[in-house]
């Protein structure tokens, strides 16, 4: 750290990544909790380092100074190796600006969340600038960004073995070579499809059992939906994963009246937006806005702690969210249309390039990710068809 990365940090505002303190007492316990809270939630929230600046006046960013002589790193560290599970790596430096002295905590990228506090088991995130627990479904995510769970597959034990479409199931068996026309429970608890919570009780689907080969899946996973928006008209396409991207991408080629146009990259999106979903995050779906200039599909799911939009545009392997969902639909999908690298970023931009430039842009803090195709109107008609 050194004059000039410090500046650059005092010209942003308070954010995940980035807090502003007057000074740092760490003579009772109470604040040295909440020094490993502040350092915790920076670690669990995604992106890369973050930073606590000591004497800087928190509204106003004026530099006050410290008296470096009270701030030793070796105390600070073994302050948050002995209350957070697993320790979060972190530096002290000093920087002299403007005949004063600013202590920097680097909190640096953690490839060990999530981080939890010893004393109290909690989880901590940064919401903005401000440092909260971590609610059930953050902390979900957060085991399952790190491979520590797989959501796809907690088994639904209030849901019944007969809202599964064993049509379905029969032909994902055809496409692995196994012919049965009633393939056993212990087959399909092995490949995650089902599960019992105990030898007692019977089989339920799991929820990417439900997600692949559900009749209805909304009935028990409202939020799993695509919802199109076009010239004040809204359409919900409900179903199997494969359902709502053949309704959904069948929708889109009926409304949008456009020679050329590269459906097969607009469906592409589409599905890697089913895909990498975040399923953990039950208060909305994917949503479709067709627009004059372009069409928006907004996805909730940020890209995974490890990633980029740069790296997973050019990764052949890039992290993935729903691993166990990504691997069933590529043998699923007669199509081909969910990507098989990173590389799918690619294949979009080059499809709409005499068209105009596609934008992937990922929000962290909303937790969303979004995607922008452009869409050329034919001079003198109407984009869109009446719908």
């Amino acid at each position: 750290m050194d004059c000039y990365k410090l500046r650059r940090l005092l010209n942003k505002e308070e954010g995940p990544k980035l807090d502003f303190k007057e000074e740092l007492n760490l003579s009772t316990e109470s604040e040295k909790k909440e020094l490993t809270k502040d350092v915790i939630a920076m670690a669990n929230s995604r992106g890369g380092r973050g930073y606590i600046l000591l004497g800087i006046e928190d509204k106003t960013k004026k530099i006050l100074g410290i008296d470096p002589k009270g701030y030793k790193e070796e105390q600070i560290q073994q302050i948050i190796y002995n209350r957070c599970d697993p320790p979060v790596p972190i530096s002290v430096d000093f920087v002299e600006i403007e005949g004063k002295t600013v202590g920097v905590i680097t909190v640096y990228r953690s490839s060990h969340k999530p981080h939890q506090m010893i004393q109290n088991g909690a989880f901590y995130v940064r919401r903005g600038s401000t440092t909260d627990i971590a609610r059930r479904s953050e902390i979900a995510n957060l085991f399952q960004e790190n491979g520590l769970m797989t959501y796809e597959t907690v088994i639904l034990k209030n849901v019944g073995m007969e809202e599964l479409d064993f049509g379905l199931i029969k032909d994902y068996f055809t496409t692995l070579n196994v012919f049965s026309d009633n393939p056993s429970d212990l087959i399909l608890e092995a490949l995650g499809i089902i599960g019992q919570k105990s030898e007692t009780e019977g089989y339920s689907p799991t929820i990417g059992g439900l997600l692949l080969f559900g009749k209805n899946p909304s009935l028990y996973l409202p939020h799993v939906y695509i919802k199109v928006v076009c010239n004040g008209e809204t359409r919900i396409f409900c179903g199997n994963i494969l359902k709502m991207l053949d309704d959904a991408s069948g929708y889109m080629r009926s409304i949008i009246k456009v020679e050329g146009y590269p459906f097969n990259a607009l469906e592409e999106v589409i599905a890697n937006a089913l895909v990498h979903r975040d399923y953990l995050d039950v208060t909305r779906g994917i949503v479709i806005t067709v627009k004059d200039k372009n069409i928006e599909v907004s996805n909730p799911g940020a890209l995974i702690a490890n990633n980029s939009v740069y790296s997973f545009s050019r990764e052949n392997n890039p992290d993935r969210r729903n691993p166990w969902l990504y691997q069933r639909l590529l043998t699923l999908d007669s199509k081909r249309r969910f990507m098989k690298s990173g590389l799918g970023m690619k294949r979009v931009k080059k499809a709409f390039a005499e068209i105009g430039p596609v934008k992937f842009i990922n929000i962290g803090s909303q937790n969303l990710f979004k995607v922008l195709l452009p869409v050329e109107p034919k001079q003198g008609s109407n984009t869109y068809a009446n719908s």
